[in-house]
């Protein structure tokens, strides 16, 4: 079920898409979108002085032993894809964003946005997790710089910072001091720690990065704009 539902769509898509490249002589570079879930998930420990970089490599035996199926596409379809270039002598560069947050341009409601609107929204706990967070302008600026820079190479990670619930819980506070916002952490484990990634080679190419403070805010904003809560609390 998991392999036809969403290994082999995420695989399958990825190469049909570069396969069409490859029968087109003009195209000269394709810019692919994996994530940043393709990197980080190696096994190995994430603790503070931990800085991941682009050589970082998700490994398919810790997806499948954690059940993380949807980062298990994400590495499967980049790795087929490098696969796939290198064989078609295809120039590609990859950009690997993290949970990408800021105005919304579509009506509907993105897996990264829907993290911070649960909290704004009512939810008694927030989660104990911690994830790479982007603004989805830098992220689209990533693919420019990407497409457009005759040097550009290989992978960029697109992380302006990694923080845990409760860090973008503080921000939220000092941005919206009257909002009802969750106190209490789903469990009782000590709170999961921050790690870095590195963010020096997607400067080299030229991305400036909006502090994730000005992206909360910029989500927050759109969410209300969008009308997908009411955001009395926060006015």
């Amino acid at each position: 079920m998991i392999q036809a539902e969403l290994l082999d769509p995420a695989v399958k898509g990825t190469l049909n898409l570069l396969g069409s490249c490859a029968k087109a002589p003009p195209v000269k570079r394709v810019v692919l979108t994996s994530s940043i879930a393709a990197v980080a998930y190696s096994g190995q420990p994430r603790t503070p002085e931990v800085v991941v970089d682009e050589s970082w490599w998700t490994s398919p035996d810790y997806c499948k032993e954690k059940q993380l199926w949807y980062v298990l596409s994400k590495t499967l379809a980049e790795d087929a894809a490098w696969k796939f270039v290198k064989e078609k002598g295809i120039d590609m560069v990859v950009v690997n964003p993290a949970m990408v947050i800021g105005p919304l341009l579509q009506p509907t409601l993105n897996t990264s946005s829907a993290a911070v609107l649960s909290l704004v929204n009512g939810a008694e706990t927030y989660p104990n997790s911690s994830f790479g967070w982007v603004n989805v302008k830098d992220v689209a600026n990533a693919h420019i710089l990407a497409f457009e820079n005759p040097s550009a190479n290989g992978r960029y990670l697109m992380v302006e910072r990694v923080a845990h619930y409760s860090d973008i819980l503080k921000i939220l506070r000092d941005l919206y001091p009257t909002m009802q916002l969750p106190e209490k952490c789903a469990d009782d484990n000590p709170l999961m720690q921050n790690y870095q990634v590195s963010r020096e080679k997607a400067k080299s190419l030229g991305v400036e990065f909006t502090t994730l403070e000005e992206s909360i805010k910029e989500t927050v904003e759109s969410l209300k704009e969008k009308k997908f809560f009411g955001g009395s609390s926060a006015m």
